[in-house]
Order: C-alpha cells, then structure tokens, then sequence
C-alpha cells in the first residue's frame, strides 16, 4: 500500500534530464526563461547590439567614401561591409526589435499572462541569437558574405568551382538568413495565436491596442513572406554547392526568377519592419497629446490594408529588368495605390496631436520625429511608382536615401521613442528626459546631414554599392557631409545607450503610471509580476486603463476617479495590485499577490534545440557528416525530453 509520505517522494524519482530548473532570478535563469518578458528584454538587447555592429560597419562605408578615390577599404572589403550592414540592419536588428516589443507588450495589453506558446517562443530567440553568432562566424570560417544582402543571381548561386565570389560567404549567408526565418515563423505562429484566442474576457478585436493589431498583420505577414525566400536560397544553396542549375540560364533557367522570390518577401519585409513602428506611434501620440487615437477603425483597417497590398507592389524593384508594359503599369499602379492606407495613417496621427494638450516628452518628440521622417520617404516611395522616374532613380544614392528614410526614419526613431515609453514598464524607473531630448535632436540633425544629400548625388547619377568614385564628378562635398552626418548620428546612438545603461541602475522610479497612460498594460505594477495580471482582467471599453481612471460628469467634463493613474507628467506611484499590501479584492486566487498561479517553469531544452540546429547549419557550410550526426543527435534529444519534461516543475 502506498502512504501519503510515499506519493510526496514521487517527483524526485523523475530522471534528473527531465526535472526543469526552478530559478526565475539570477543570471542563469536568462538562459532557461520563457517568460515572455524576459524573452521581449533579451530579443531587444541582442538586437541593440547588432544595431552597434552594423552601426560600425555603416561608418566604416561612409568613411571610405567621405572623400573621391578612398583607400580605407579595398573593393573586396567594401563588399563584405555594405553585405554585412543591409543583413544586420534588417534581420539582425530591425526585425528583432520589433519582436522585442511584441513579446513583452501583446500578453499585457490583451489581458493575457503568457503567451500561447512559452518555450517555441524561447525557442524563436536561441535561434535568431545562434543565426546571427553563424552569419558573423563567418568572417574567421571561410568568409564574410560579399553578394550584397539581397544576393542576387547568377553572382551568388555560381558554384563555388567556378571562382565567381571565392570562399563561402554566400553559403553563410544563404544558410544563416534560412535559420533566421525559422526562428521569425515559430515568433509568428505564437503571435497570432496568442492574439486570437488568448485575449481577456470582452478584449473584442475592435477594442485591442492599435500595436497589438499591428503586430498581428506584422505576424500574417512574416508568416507568408518567408517561405518564397527559403525556396530562393535553399536553391541558391544547391546551385553552388551540389551542381543543380535552378537559376544557370546557360541551361535555360532565368536567373530573374531569383528576384521575383526575393523580393515576394522583399517588400512584404518592409511593411515586416513598419508595421510594428506605427503601432508604437499610435500608442504613444494620444498619450502624450490627452486625447484618443483619432479614428481608430481606420488606423486599424489602413494597417489591415497595408498588410494586403503589401503583397501586389515586389516587381517594382525590378522595373528595369524589362518586364513589360504590361508588368510595368500594373505593379506602378499598386505601387501608388498603397499610398493611401500609409497616408491616411499619417493624417490619423495628425488629427490625434491636433488641439490635443501636447506633452513634449522624449518619447513624443521621436514619434513626432518619426511622422516627419516617414513622411519624407514615403514622398521618395511614391516616385517609385512613375517608371520613367523609377528607371532613373534604379541603382543610384536616391534608392538608398529613400529606404533609410523609410526605415531607419521610420522603424528606428519609433522603437527609440517606444524604449523611452516602456523603459519603466520594464524596469520601474525612468529614462533621462533631458538626455534623451538632446538625443533626439542629435539623431535628427545626423540623420538628415547623412541621408538627405543622398538624394541628390542620387539624381546626379551616383551609382550604389561602388566602393570609390573619381573626383570632379561634384559628389565630393556631398559625401563628407554624409560622413559627417553618420559620425554624429552615432553619437547620438551612443548617447541613447548611455541613457540607458545609467537610468537602468539609477533612474528616477517610475511609480505605477507615471505617463497616465490609455491602454491595459499601465494597470499592472512597474516592473510587471511574473505572472503579469493577478486577477485576469474583464474589459469593457476601449483604452481600458483610461476609463478605469477617469469618468464624465453631467456636463461632459473629464473627471478623474477618486483612484486614478498619475497626474500629467508627474512619476507617482499608486496602490499596490500584488503583495502584502494589496486590497483583498484584487489579491491573485488562491492566496493573493500572485500566490497559486502557477506560471510555466523554465527550461533547458529550447537552448538545447537551438544549439542542435546551429550545429546542422555548420555542417551544411562543411559537409560534414559527423557534424550532420551530432546536430541530430542534439535535436532529436531535445525534441524528445521537451515532449516528455512536466509543465510545470514543483516548488
């Protein structure tokens, strides 16, 4: 007969391989979290540190080209750097970062605890964080990638035989950007199903935050953009490695084929990066301006939109290939259909900031930032879409001017600002405001000196990706003042990662509310409880934590609730919903403060999984058939013991 004693000893007799580590502090437990949290803060770290590596790499290219007949780098060298910043840029930084901000925002703004999947989603950070350390090994394991970061045939897919780019550098980047694109579809995957079945009771889709609702389409989008380019370079990968000819058009295949799989993700990539940008601007702007967003419904279906279109625009990056009239008229005309939903988003913004009570925060100026900015490429965007126009422009400086307007414009100054917001959601404390002002003026002023000369020596007929050019062609002062202007634009990368390095140990605390905020996740105590919400919340309107703090009186005037957020512009805390000190009726079940919620417990296996597919990546590049067996090895183990470890491990 079995005695109580006897049941209690039960757990300890699981194998030592399937027991799940216990800690949630510390630093070890970074690497086996599933915190969505946590996870958001690592995606987001890792990120900033590829966006310092690519940062150098840009200088490194401005600083070449800062004068005619440059000798700082060699062609070969100027090739592997302007490849290494576009791929860091956009797959190493852009698309993590927004990912950062979906995994540590979503759960909270729709009630949620967790997100749907907790270790695929660990499992989506081993894998970028391994696909990067592969892509940038390579420069010590047989070359840096040198095909630019679209990698065009017939230039990549060449067999490696035939000398055309030596070493295996487009082999790295093939593989790596394959990798990269797993992790960014288990991400997606975990997006949408946590949006769409994991919201609190009466969080309706229509009464979700406009960023949630962004990074849904962003979710739809990722999750359909990659498999067109997994197709494109695992067959870059044969033809230069196994001697198949998909794009060899000596054997009548059309190396064009390339293009149309890249950029059938190209430009839905695009939108990827955007997306997410303008689901901050549209949380931040009402907040700081005291008014709603300024139609919603039409902010959310104009994303909606965007995310359609996105997929009807991709040949027009290759308008000089000879498409066709045909071909031609019909991708010039959806170039400029998509226009509109992006231009009613930035009239939307508009009316909201419009009579509002405007603060001028950090934050609000690099939104505010970022609708200028935007707005400027979006105009360039749209010349795009005129063919003549568009066949000029093809190749030049104007291109790059335009899409780092868009991008870095765009993507980059609403992240900043997006930091500057949440910072004390993620740490309890503030960032510098009059620091991050004299950021932000610092990173307009560089931004400008270094991308708008851009266009012009564009339409003087400056080619793109050419590592020196000859004097007396009338680019040489434009050219220094874009070295210039990328010197200073890094001084005020710098000044921003001061700002947070030094507001993490000794900001100013942060109180509970301290922007009086509109949107579900400022209900929760800063920083956030592990299991974010000790009693799920029940919504019943728009900009719930709005209308939790605020009410109207006969006479329609706002009239703040004798228990509200923080008055405007002021950091102070209010009540405590977790903990010893919170009101009974607010306390977690089962004990209160969040005692008996049970969270998932971490694990080592998503590490482990990722570490077993880092190792068949490196025996793609070698042929290796130990390495081959090792990463199966690894990956089945881990595949296994995930399936067989308890969800949650005792405490």
């Amino acid at each position: 007969m079995t005695s109580v004693s006897d049941a209690v000893v039960l757990p300890s007799a699981e194998p030592s391989l399937l027991r799940r580590p216990r800690a949630t502090t510390g630093f070890w437990s970074w690497f086996t979290t599933v915190d969505h949290k946590k996870i958001g803060i690592l995606y987001g770290a890792t990120a900033l540190l590829f966006l310092c590596l690519g940062g150098i790499e840009a200088l490194l290219i401005r600083t070449q080209l800062a004068q005619p007949d440059g000798t700082v780098l060699t062609a070969a060298q100027y090739n592997i750097a302007f490849t290494m910043h576009g791929t860091t840029m956009v797959f190493l930084m852009g698309m993590p970062l927004a990912v950062a901000f979906g995994n540590y925002l979503v759960p909270l703004q729709i009630g949620a605890r967790d997100v749907a999947f907790p270790r695929i989603n660990m499992l989506g950070y081993w894998i970028f964080l391994f696909g990067g350390i592969f892509i940038y090994s390579s420069i010590f394991l047989g070359g840096a990638p040198n095909g630019g970061w679209f990698g065009y045939t017939p230039l990549t897919s060449s067999p490696i035989s035939a000398g055309v780019l030596p070493g295996r550098g487009a082999d790295f980047w093939a593989v790596g950007i394959v990798m990269l694109g797993i992790g960014s579809v288990t991400s997606a995957l975990n997006f949408i199903v946590t949006i769409l079945n994991c919201r609190a009771p009466g969080m309706t889709l229509m009464r979700m935050p406009i960023f949630t609702w962004m990074m849904l389409v962003t979710a739809f989008l990722t999750l359909f953009a990659m498999p067109p380019v997994t197709a494109a370079l695992t067959m870059v990968f044969f033809d230069r490695n196994f001697g198949t000819t998909f794009f060899d058009a000596v054997k009548g295949a059309d190396p064009l084929l390339y293009q149309h799989l890249f950029w059938l993700f190209g430009h839905p990539e695009v939108y990827i990066l955007i997306l997410p940008g303008m689901g901050i601007v549209s949380e931040v702007l009402p907040v700081f301006s005291r008014k709603p967003i300024f139609g919603y419904q039409v902010v959310v279906f104009s994303g909606i939109a965007i995310g359609f279109l996105g997929w009807g625009v991709w040949a027009h990056h290759m308008f000089a290939t000879g498409l066709g009239p045909a071909a031609l008229t019909a991708f010039g005309l959806s170039t400029m259909l998509i226009a509109i939903p992006t231009g009613v988003k930035i009239f939307n913004w508009l009316g909201t900031v419009w009579g509002g009570s405007v603060r001028f925060s950090a934050a609000m100026l690099f939104c505010l930032g970022f609708i200028a900015q935007f707005t400027i490429g979006g105009l360039s965007g749209v010349l795009h879409a005129v063919v003549p126009s568009d066949t000029q422009q093809t190749d030049t400086y104007f291109v790059i001017a335009h899409f780092h307007y868009v991008l870095f414009g765009g993507l980059l100054f609403a992240m900043v600002g997006g930091i500057f917001y949440w910072f004390p959601k993620m740490t309890g404390r503030l960032m510098d405001e009059k620091l991050g002002k004299w950021t932000f003026w610092t990173m307009v002023l560089g931004f400008n000196l270094t991308f708008f000369p851009m266009h012009i020596v564009g339409l003087e007929g400056m080619p793109r990706r050419t590592y020196r050019y000859g004097s007396g062609l009338g680019w040489d002062v434009p050219n220094m003042i874009e070295t210039v202007g990328a010197y200073v634009l890094s001084i005020a990368v710098l000044l921003f990662v001061v700002n947070l390095i030094v507001s993490f140990r000794r900001g100013q605390p942060s109180g509970d509310d301290p922007w009086d905020a509109r949107t579900l996740e400022w209900t929760t105590p800063n920083p956030v409880p592990e299991y974010n919400f000790a009693e799920v919340p029940v919504v019943a309107s728009r900009d719930e934590a709005w209308h939790r703090k605020y009410t109207e009186d006969a006479e329609g005037h706002l009239v703040r609730l004798p228990r509200g957020g923080a008055d405007s512009g002021t950091a102070v805390a209010t009540e405590p919903v977790s903990g010893k000190g919170a009101p009974p009726a607010e306390q977690g079940g089962g004990g209160g403060g969040g005692h008996g919620i049970h969270m998932p417990s971490p694990s080592y296996y998503p590490m482990i999984l990722g570490a077993g597919i880092l190792a068949f990546a490196y025996a793609a590049i070698y042929h290796s058939l130990l390495l081959c067996t090792v990463g199966a090895i690894v990956v089945l183990f881990a595949v296994y013991a995930w399936m067989l470890e308890p969800g949650t491990e005792p405490a």
